[in-house]
């Protein structure tokens, strides 16, 4: 599994958060300590939005504690929305267009988690990729996938029912394929304004993603970056968390939004 990790607020340097603290995204990328495994060296991401609608964004294969233009780049770039991934990959290959964070437009996308049984379903579900986006798919991830999907579904009008729509629809798949292994999914979805999280699972067993309201902003993260416990708080299970620049977050069930997109 992979380790992820948002923010969202007043503008601060991206090393504060992640390369500084004491159990940072660059700490966990080597001794993650609530993912199903302790290292994510396959490659790492940050995504930012600066002056631009559109956001800068950083992929390389190297693992995160080994890139030196990583802490360079953190010590930095100063920015009020940003995402930072560091990747355990479960099927894809080692690639830089295999790491998150996913950008298209001012759209901006990452995932821990898994399509269950993703290999014998991948044409089915690059299927639900619009012909006018399919020119986008550049990696070989079920991430990637999902993430044009979810804009073929209406991303730009409706996010949350656009994530519920394609996750229905990949369950759809994988009951058609007999497909039994969990679908786990773990995001955060951005448009440079607001940001959205997501914990949810076909099984009991979601990711793990916490957030932390602060002064100065809001943190999502897979598992705590400090010691600050009581700071720290579990999105619910099945879950998904809205928050504007400057806002509070609001909680709602995924769940609920799905099953309504399964009825007629």
């Amino acid at each position: 599994m992979c380790r992820i990790l948002a923010y969202t607020g007043h503008p601060i340097l991206l090393e504060d958060l992640v390369c500084r603290p004491e159990h940072s995204l660059v700490h966990q990328a080597l001794s993650a300590s609530m993912g199903k495994t302790p290292t994510n060296g396959d490659g790492f991401g940050i995504g930012w939005y600066g002056e631009r609608p559109e956001p800068g964004c950083y992929r390389e294969t190297l693992p995160a504690w080994s890139d030196e233009n990583l802490r360079s780049i953190c010590a930095q770039v100063r920015s009020g929305l940003f995402f930072a991934h560091v990747r355990a990959s479960t099927e894809a290959a080692v690639a830089r267009v295999n790491c998150h964070p996913f950008v298209h437009g001012r759209w901006m996308f990452m995932h821990n988690g898994q399509i269950g049984g993703h290999k014998l379903i991948r044409r089915r579900v690059e299927g639900l990729i619009p012909d006018d986006l399919y020119a986008r798919r550049v990696g070989s991830t079920d991430s990637e996938a999902f993430f044009l999907a979810a804009l073929g579904q209406g991303l730009d009008a409706d996010p949350v029912g656009a994530i519920a729509r394609t996750i229905r629809l990949v369950l759809d798949i994988q009951q058609a394929a007999g497909i039994r292994e969990a679908f786990r999914f773990a995001a955060c979805l951005t448009d440079g304004e607001r940001l959205w999280a997501f914990r949810w699972s076909s099984d009991p067993k979601p990711p793990s993603l916490y957030i932390s309201e602060r002064a100065d902003g809001l943190i999502v993260v897979s598992e705590p970056i400090d010691d600050a416990c009581d700071s720290w708080r579990e999105v619910p299970k099945c879950g998904f968390v809205s928050v504007a620049r400057g806002g509070k977050p609001t909680f709602g069930s995924l769940d609920r939004v799905i099953c309504d997109c399964a009825c007629p």
